[in-house]
């Protein structure tokens, strides 16, 4: 037999309010509607839920006991509601990219999936390499790292290659040609993070080793990429930049490629899914996954990019 809910509800109301003409205000009804109601409970149960006698309704032990299970009942509904209520009222969608990404790729993409998507808020934070990222707070990040990324976050995906290249400002060559590896030493060079980049080119590009002593000397170094790509194009070095970074600056003639021989290629910036997510927070995580593939693949981005080995 069903459960009459209406009458539970009623009862509900009369208990709470005191008495049988204020559950009615509460409810829109007539005092008669919930008396009606309330009568037709105790039939279905079989028993009297309250004592009428006097001014106010006092509750019988049958509906003492009903009254505590209604009651427990309601407030677990209501906080069921409320956790819906929560995952359908998205917060922002917190993302989270190391420096190089989050100036030279993320920043001057990112009006177009506002434009495509203007319902989610964004809250965009650095995330700095060689350092956890806090998944408990961060919905998306854009890390580097050598080889396959696991253990981070609920799933990682590849997104960027880390392969580098030798770029320089065409002002820093002054209408000369630096066609030999050797030519570089003469330009100057730009390390990031420590000489070992530069070490590890030279060795590709079949310079005898006895040359990567020379690397070292009168060594610039930058503990950032954004740093590095600043100096590279202010005209003071060569540096080994990414060229998913530094695409733009390469198309604009900011920057000029010095060699196909490139480093780094094990190493990667990946996406990184945090914790788990509900209703629309979800669907705004995966409608900007989606959007930041397509925008990769748009720029031509699947030949690769490069990145200093601190981001």
């Amino acid at each position: 037999m069903q459960i009459p809910l209406n009458s539970l509800r009623a009862f509900e109301a009369v208990v709470r309010t005191g008495s049988f003409k204020a559950a009615a205000d509460v409810l829109f009804v007539t005092q008669s509607a919930v008396s009606h109601q309330v009568r037709h409970l105790e039939e279905w149960l079989g028993a009297p839920l309250f004592d009428r006698a006097g001014g106010r309704p006092r509750l019988l032990p049958a509906g003492q006991d009903l009254a505590r299970a209604v009651s427990l009942s309601l407030a677990e509904m209501e906080a069921a509601c409320d956790r819906a209520r929560a995952g359908l009222r998205a917060g922002p969608l917190v993302i989270a990219a190391i420096p190089s990404v989050a100036v030279c790729w993320l920043i001057p993409r990112l009006a177009g999936f506002r434009a495509a998507h203007p319902e989610v808020e964004l809250r965009v934070i650095y995330a700095m390499h060689g350092r956890d990222v806090d998944y408990r707070d961060v919905h998306l990040a854009f890390v580097f790292a050598k080889g396959p990324l696991e253990g981070a976050g609920v799933g990682a995906e590849p997104f960027l290659s880390g392969a580098s290249v030798p770029v320089c400002s065409p002002a820093l060559l002054q209408g000369r040609r630096a066609e030999r590896p050797s030519d570089y030493l003469s330009l100057g060079l730009l390390h990031d993070t420590d000489t070992g980049g530069w070490a590890e080119w030279f060795r590709r590009a079949g310079v005898p080793l006895p040359m990567t002593a020379e690397v070292r000397t009168g060594a610039a170094v930058f503990e950032d990429f954004n740093l590095l790509r600043a100096a590279a194009l202010a005209g003071q070095g060569v540096a080994l930049c990414p060229l998913a970074m530094i695409r733009p600056d390469l198309e604009a003639g900011r920057l000029v490629q010095l060699s196909e021989v490139s480093v780094m290629e094990d190493w990667g910036y990946h996406l990184v899914t945090g914790r788990l997510m509900e209703g629309a927070q979800m669907q705004a995580a995966q409608a900007f996954r989606d959007w930041a593939y397509a925008a990769r693949e748009d720029a031509g981005a699947r030949d690769g990019a490069t990145g200093g080995r601190n981001g």
